[in-house]
């Protein structure tokens, strides 16, 4: 593991080629203080900062908003049918409702930041794979008017079809190729079609696909336009 003073010289090293710096992961809201402290020293570089989040530390967001240390936060919303229904990405005994709690209070921050005009970009992103529309579509209800992006999901695989070394609890299971084969991403057109049922007054839906990069949903005056990022 790094320290906070090594991060920092390598992003100082490369401050006359940038003009921002995004925190991920792993989940980068986990290591609350180092992050603020890297998110200080940005600043005073006189760089803009991002993170890219799961929501599930709203402690550490409101402590640098607070602080006003962000410029953006792309909050990527877990759904239940990627595999967190019982335990969530490692941390112990988290479950899907814990979870959702944790979410529902780091947009709650995020937004009222946006609104207060001291957020400058906030965005959701879902990202939707082969059988996860529904509860996308669920989760969308929840959400406030705001940024909404579609991320296309790479292949994906139900835990039946994980393979170890070949077999668990004495079940053969489908080999990876396979898998992937009965189960490609969803189409850009099959996540527009998604799109036309979220439509809201003072809501943007982009849809982010590898195929065509990202767009913003234009509903029925059909044209695709480019975002600007």
């Amino acid at each position: 593991m790094r320290d906070v003073d090594w991060v920092v010289e390598k992003i100082a090293g490369v401050r006359p080629l940038v003009s921002g710096v995004i925190f991920s992961g792993g989940e980068p809201t986990m290591q609350g203080e180092p992050l603020a402290a890297l998110a200080r020293a940005a600043r005073e570089m006189g760089l803009l900062v991002g993170i890219q989040t799961n929501g599930y530390f709203p402690e550490t967001l409101r402590q640098l908003l607070a602080e006003r240390l962000l410029d953006r936060v792309a909050l990527d919303y877990k759904s239940r049918w990627e595999g967190f229904s019982k335990r969530w990405e490692g941390y112990g005994s988290v479950c899907m409702d814990d979870y959702t709690r944790q979410v529902r209070r780091s947009i709650e921050l995020c937004q009222e930041a946006h609104v207060a005009g001291t957020l400058a970009s906030f965005e959701v992103v879902l990202t939707v794979f082969w059988g996860n529309e529904k509860e996308i579509l669920a989760i969308e209800k929840e959400l406030p008017r705001g940024t909404i992006v579609l991320q296309q999901g790479v292949h994906k695989r139900f835990w039946k079809d994980w393979t170890l070394t070949g077999e668990a609890k004495k079940k053969n299971l489908l080999p990876a190729e396979e898998a992937k084969e009965l189960r490609p991403p969803l189409s850009f057109e099959e996540l527009f079609a998604l799109a036309a049922k979220m439509v809201r007054v003072g809501r943007t839906i982009r849809i982010r696909t590898r195929e065509t990069g990202e767009v913003t949903y234009e509903g029925d005056r059909g044209r695709w336009v480019p975002c600007e990022r």
